[in-house]
């Protein structure tokens, strides 16, 4: 067992980053970020006023003009800088993301694997995604021209869940298409987006004011996103708030990409290799204490396929170890916060309620040294039926249910059901009939196969749909049709 040392065990007081400062706030409202292992108090961080949020985004309305003024090729350069930063930076970002957001070491190389990827395609972007159209003598001496043009300042909110790689997904596609930024983290883990732009700041060439960081909640959201000069939002959480966010967005003529929750599944068909299954599952379940959008609830399990897979799936799921995730032989994490680990514990309890029977119970499971930690154990319930809050609902934690099916359209008509979010399923066999069937017939925007997480490249978007994604444009690359708008030009020289 190797215990990786934690970077600082206390931050302080964070403080805003406006107009490529760092600025002590004047509010009376202190926040205290709690690291979720041990439930220390890591840093302090104040709510900003409304002179602070005006100053950040006036500071970032001057930004807008300086930025157009770089040449191409000088954004790519700077944003390739970037991406150099976080190389540099890689092991420090990693271990703050532990100790602030409670996954392990492993989890937390992946997540700044993920932000590098997406700054490396938003460098792509800008170099090609940005380039207009144009047509010579459309008619008789008439050309016409196609331009992308930025929209102007946006407000990005990152979640609790994938605080750094919800950074990544919006701001350096943002600044790729030329629009300065205002970004309002969670108040679970603000000590993740300290870090990050601590970072940032060290890129020699981005303007003043062409990003900014401010703390508070949805009170600071909300004003954020109603001021004449931010032209719409970036976010990415729950479902509920996303569609507050989408409204008030739409009443006030503004953009927005949201991307909320999912209730995913997971078809194992009676060919499938076993032991790959439930490898996999162990991650599709519990990777991140279950606390991601594209993490899995129901396994469906077709035919024999649930007699090949239960006793090792549960005796896996019981055997991972839990802990601070900066040792590095700690398999699963605690949850973020307190409110989420009560919601989990609720989740289960409902479910209980409603006729699901326990395989496995981990809720009493306790870690030595993180008896005041947000841990929740793997937990695996049966007898779950469509009905059920629990079959319907995302748990957000290492919660699975194990439902038996008779084949693939039963699979399909879980997933397709009317109360469906839409985000993401996988399946597990070798018959490629069955495959190409479930690929074209899943009525949701990510797909697996043979994969327990069907997570995107940054060059692709993340395509939920239905009630998992609302606005203009999915987030990664496809942000760039939130942060570009287009100007045609209609020219007669004969």
């Amino acid at each position: 067992m190797a215990i990786i040392p934690e970077i600082q065990q206390h931050y302080g007081k964070l403080q805003f980053y406006i107009d490529g400062n760092w600025v002590d706030s004047k509010s009376d409202v202190v926040y205290e970020d709690v690291n979720p292992a041990n439930g220390d108090v890591i840093a302090e961080f104040p709510s900003a006023t409304d002179e602070e949020i005006e100053a950040a985004i006036q500071s970032a309305q001057a930004a807008l003009a300086a930025w157009r003024d770089v040449p191409l090729r000088d954004k790519a350069r700077y944003l390739f800088d970037l991406r150099g930063k976080f190389e540099t930076h890689f092991d420090m970002l990693c271990r703050v993301l532990v100790q602030d957001h409670g996954r392990t070491i492993a989890e937390a190389r992946g997540t700044i694997r993920r932000c590098i990827e997406n700054i490396e395609s938003a460098c792509s972007a800008c170099m090609l995604l940005t380039k207009g159209e144009f047509v010579l003598d459309l008619a008789k001496g008439l050309d016409q021209t196609l331009y992308w043009e930025p929209r102007g300042v946006f407000l990005i909110i990152t979640p609790n869940n994938i605080p750094m790689h919800a950074w990544s997904s919006f701001v350096p596609y943002a600044i790729a298409s030329g629009c300065p930024v205002v970004v309002s983290p969670s108040k679970n883990d603000p000590v993740c987006l300290d870090a990050i732009f601590k970072v940032t700041a060290e890129v020699e060439g981005f303007p003043p004011g062409l990003v900014n960081l401010v703390y508070g909640g949805s009170d600071v959201n909300q004003k954020i996103l109603s001021h004449p000069l931010v032209k719409g939002v970036g976010f990415i959480g729950s479902t509920g708030v996303g569609k507050q966010l989408f409204e008030l967005a739409g009443k006030l003529g503004k953009e927005a990409s949201i991307n909320g929750n999912g209730k995913n599944h997971v078809v194992i068909m009676p060919d499938c290799n076993v032991d790959a299954v439930v490898d996999g599952l162990l991650r599709g379940c519990y990777g991140m204490a279950g606390q991601r959008c594209l993490g899995t609830d129901n396994l469906l399990f077709a035919g024999s396929a649930m007699d090949a897979a239960r006793e090792k799936f549960i005796e896996a799921s019981a055997g991972m170890k839990m802990g601070y995730g900066l040792d590095d032989t700690t398999q699963l994490g605690p949850m973020v916060s307190e409110k989420g680990r009560s919601k989990v514990l609720e989740f289960i309890e409902t479910g209980i309620e409603e006729g699901a029977k326990l395989a496995l119970d981990g809720r009493a499971k306790t870690v030595e040294g993180g008896e005041k930690g947000f841990f929740v154990a793997p937990t695996i319930l049966e007898n779950v039926h469509p009905d059920m809050i629990v079959a319907r609902e995302e748990a957000f934690g290492p919660v699975a249910n194990l439902i038996p099916i008779r084949d693939l359209d039963e699979a399909l008509d879980w997933i397709n059901n009317k109360d469906a979010y839409g985000h993401s399923a996988c399946i597990f066999t070798r018959d490629g009939y069955i495959a190409r069937k479930f690929m074209d017939e899943a009525d949701v925007g990510n797909v697996g196969i043979n994969v327990p997480v069907p997570q995107p490249f940054a060059f692709f978007p993340l395509g939920s749909k239905n009630e998992s994604a609302l606005g203009i444009a999915k987030s990664r690359i496809d942000s760039l049709r939130l942060f570009l708008d287009q100007k045609t030009v209609t020219a007669r020289w004969a």
